[in-house]
């Protein structure tokens, strides 16, 4: 990312905004963006994999509450909430902050919610699990405070390997749902 670029591009949209972009709230907003964007951004750069694994094996593994924070791609507000993820190891396990730095690697970048599920599915089943699912909720600032106004949450699914097309599918959705209804609320 450019930031310079970006400092340029803020200040010319302060501008538009009708506001004068060298008045003492406003004169530093350019550069204080452009390291925001640096960081909320940082997906795109991110080359944090999960293939560190350790010599284990467990039925289920569920890593649950992972929080996260994301831009819509449509308006570029924020969404927000927790992503839970169960899968079977196949003689090997993962970390739990490898999960948390995948979550990070796809939040960080312009998103919608289902394809940020999906990608993480995608990403933890090609490192040879039996099966994953992951379910993220979240809130859409976007839809809190434009258009419909509304608090809605969304939730977001992706299955893969042995879970696609298995019974045990809704077993692994309650383990989840179970576990992350006894935390708080997003």
């Amino acid at each position: 990312m450019d930031k310079d670029r970006v400092k340029k591009l803020v200040r010319e949209l302060i501008i538009e905004l009708g506001e004068d972009p060298t008045r003492e709230g406003l004169k530093d907003t350019p550069h204080r963006i452009a390291n925001m964007y640096e960081e909320i951004f940082g997906g795109y750069d991110s080359d944090s994999e999960i293939s560190v694994q350790f010599s284990e094996d467990s039925d289920v593994v569920i890593a649950k509450d992972i929080q996260f924070y994301s831009m819509c791609e449509h308006h570029m507000l924020p969404f927000f909430g927790k992503i839970h993820i169960a899968y079977s190891p196949n003689g090997r396990v993962f970390g739990i902050s490898k999960l948390v730095r995948l979550v990070e690697k796809y939040a960080k970048r312009l998103q919608i919610q289902e394809r940020l599920t999906k990608n993480i599915a995608d990403d933890i089943y090609a490192q040879g699990v039996k099966g994953v699912v992951v379910v993220a909720e979240a809130e859409h600032l976007c839809m809190k405070m434009r258009g419909v106004k509304n608090d809605a949450r969304m939730t977001s699914s992706a299955f893969r390997g042995i879970y696609q097309n298995d019974p045990e599918k809704a077993t692994i959705i309650t383990m989840i749902r179970r576990q992350a209804s006894e935390n708080t609320s997003l």
